[in-house]
């Protein structure tokens, strides 16, 4: 009955009688880690309540101009890259759990900055120690959730990340309404704190044990997230055989590299180039690569596969060998021009243009409403990203993403105004006129 059990647990049904597995541990870990993205969403949502105050503030050190809100808000993003980076190590070398935990120290010292500022300098550094920590949580927490999950919950899970963020941003914002910049600051560091507290009495996740082969911690982590009756041996003995075959990890830390680099690059030349100009780069680089990914499939896989199974790794594993090994060139330089492109324009810019385009009276709403748009869209296009394969194709699917990249070019050049080198003032002028 427990090997049962476990093989329903992990998609293979045996029969319709299997039992339930407890979830009830492994909801209160997964709680425990999205406390993370619950911080991450109250970093991001912090500056927009706060730095209209900052510019109104009697103390004159701390008095934020156009230019020093822009980095107050922006240098956030700046944190969160070196975080990704520093997260990459940390996942690897001290695990998911320790990693997780760490992260709640710049979380806290960050907004323990801020509070104790005395000059812009010191509002900048918090504001970078809390991004350096977002970085480090939107890295870790998805891994460790999709680790600890089993395939039944795994996608509710997973999605719980995004939730919170968005839960975080709103959160910030309702409580800025009362709030001093201050008071809001202490309100932000209260679920890192948490996730520390919560964190300590959770496993590691049963992947990384096995990884590090201490498959007696693995066991008794299974045992701990699954309850006392699931065949721990069983599924242990399933990820040991998966351990041994992951090589993406590699993969992941190029594209994250690359993501970090022109992100970088973007925040140096965005105030030189105009907003419109790295929009306009950005989505031709992306409805490019797109393009090329469709091609991709379209040379590779079989038409029968195409039209007929949404898996994309049973598509790649029925390919012609040859063919793919041939032009499997392709498909890296399509995710790298992706990537790049999606970093140097359409990743930063828009959360800087929403927070510069909105009157101030409707700035906190119809950012939320940006924000809130923008994660629904994001969790609907990975949800049903299978379907779109099995409706249009492999191919088909990445050539639709493309002509979405050129539609963002177009509505970009119609309707997105021009923002660089202007107040807030003249941008709400410009809109009023309009």
């Amino acid at each position: 009955m427990a090997a049962e059990e476990s093989r329903c647990l992990l998609g293979y049904p045996a029969s319709d009688s299997c039992p339930r597995v407890q979830n009830k541990k492994l909801y209160l870990a997964t709680f425990a880690a999205v406390l993370g993205p619950l911080s991450f969403g109250f970093v991001l949502g912090y500056s927009s309540p706060v730095i209209p105050e900052l510019r109104k503030i009697n103390d004159p050190k701390l008095r934020l101009d156009s230019n020093q809100a822009s980095w107050f808000g922006s240098v956030v993003t700046l944190g969160a890259a070196a975080g990704g980076i520093l997260g990459g190590y940390l996942v690897d070398k001290a695990g998911r759990k320790p990693s997780l935990m760490l992260c709640s120290i710049p979380y806290v010292f960050g907004y323990i900055v801020i509070i104790s500022a005395q000059n812009v300098w010191m509002l900048y550094f918090g504001r970078m120690l809390t991004g350096l920590a977002s970085g480090i949580t939107s890295l870790v927490v998805p891994m460790y959730i999709s680790e600890v999950s089993h395939p039944k919950v795994r996608g509710m899970l997973g999605s719980c990340v995004q939730l919170m963020v968005v839960t975080g941003i709103l959160g910030a914002y309702v409580a800025g309404i009362t709030l001093k910049w201050h008071w809001l600051a202490v309100l932000c560091a209260f679920p890192s704190c948490i996730m520390l507290l919560f964190m300590s009495f959770m496993p590691e996740t049963p992947r990384f044990l096995l990884n590090r082969h201490k498959r007696s911690e693995a066991i008794a982590s299974l045992r701990f997230l699954r309850g006392p009756h699931a065949d721990h041996e069983w599924e242990c003995r399933q990820i040991e055989a998966s351990v041994q075959e992951e090589d993406s990890r590699m993969a992941s830390v190029v594209v994250g590299s690359i993501q970090v680099c022109f992100t970088a690059v973007a925040a140096l030349i965005i105030d030189k180039t105009g907003r419109k100009v790295l929009l306009y780069i950005s989505g031709i680089i992306m409805a490019l690569s797109t393009a090329l990914f469709g091609l991709y499939f379209k040379m590779v896989l079989p038409n029968r596969n195409n039209s007929s199974n949404p898996d994309v790794l049973f598509n790649l594993n029925s390919a012609s060998p040859g063919t793919e090994s041939s032009i499997s060139w392709l498909a890296v330089v399509s995710l790298g021009l992706f990537v790049a492109g999606f970093a140097l324009g359409w990743g930063p810019v828009p959360w800087l243009v929403i927070s510069e385009i909105f009157p101030l009276k409707a700035r906190g709403v119809s950012s939320g409403a940006c924000v809130l748009t923008n994660w629904v869209m994001a969790f609907l296009v990975t949800k049903e990203f299978n379907d779109f394969i099995g409706f249009l194709t492999s191919y088909g699917t990445f050539w639709l993403f493309s002509a979405f990249c050129c539609l963002n070019v177009t509505f970009t050049a119609f309707y997105i105004p021009e923002t660089k080198g202007q107040t807030l003032e003249q941008i709400e002028a410009y809109y009023r006129r309009s």
